[in-house]
């Protein structure tokens, strides 16, 4: 078993953000806390005015002459960028692209599973790579891979939007398909939908057990006579 190196990780990235003593230039253009200009001064002032105010001093323009320097709580400024960068990734749409493959002579039972597939991936959100894959002499007859893909971009027409055109890829051809507007309206119910919470059993009643024939009933609840 080989024995780890000491020294092989890799060093911690470094913050490429100049605050404070890190800024080494002779004067700044400063920005108050407040967001108002105070002007171009030395950036040992700077430094001095953002500490007397408990404050960081850091660089935001370092392309600028004299660079632009501003006074903030830069703790508090990286946590609040880092919370909208995941609020930000939160609300992104992944897209997948899911793949179905068919052969130029597929049986009809086949497709139609197939186009199930299809369907119901369009209706997910996710984009479709349909693929016919040829073997031996079905090369020879590329337009019945094409017909298969025609047919089921026209089954699937209300769903489906072709995105790429059937095109020849060695021994496959392959088309591309992506979801309708009324795709996205048609699955969205479906995933929103969640199993309704599973009822308590109610407990059972005694029934009444039957009396044989011929067997009286107590006194006390026996009907009156006429």
């Amino acid at each position: 078993m080989p024995v780890p190196r000491r020294f092989d990780r890799q060093p911690p990235e470094r913050d490429p953000t100049r605050t404070n003593e890190r800024i080494r230039v002779p004067e700044v253009r400063l920005i108050d806390e407040s967001g108002q200009q105070v002007g171009i001064m030395r950036t040992q002032d700077a430094l001095k005015m953002a500490q007397d105010r408990d404050l960081d001093l850091v660089e935001v323009a370092a392309e600028a002459k004299p660079p632009v320097c501003r006074i903030l709580d830069y703790s508090k400024y990286k946590y609040e960028q880092v919370q909208k960068q995941k609020a930000a990734r939160k609300h992104q749409t992944q897209i997948n692209i899911r793949e179905i493959k068919f052969r130029p002579k597929i049986a009809q039972h086949d497709y139609d599973t197939k186009k199930g597939h299809v369907e119901r991936f369009l209706k997910a959100r996710d984009k479709v790579k349909v693929t016919i894959m040829f073997r031996g002499r079905e090369m020879a007859h590329p337009e019945r891979g094409e017909m298969i893909l025609t047919r089921l971009a026209e089954d699937l027409g209300e769903l489906a939007i072709i995105e790429q055109r059937p095109q020849q890829d060695g021994r496959n051809m392959t088309m591309m398909l992506g979801p309708t507007k009324a795709a996205l309206e048609e699955g969205a119910p479906r995933q929103a939908e969640k199993p309704a919470p599973a009822r308590a059993a109610e407990p059972q009643r005694a029934q009444p057990q039957a009396r044989p024939a011929g067997s009286a009933l107590p006194a006390e609840i026996q009907p009156d006579k006429i």
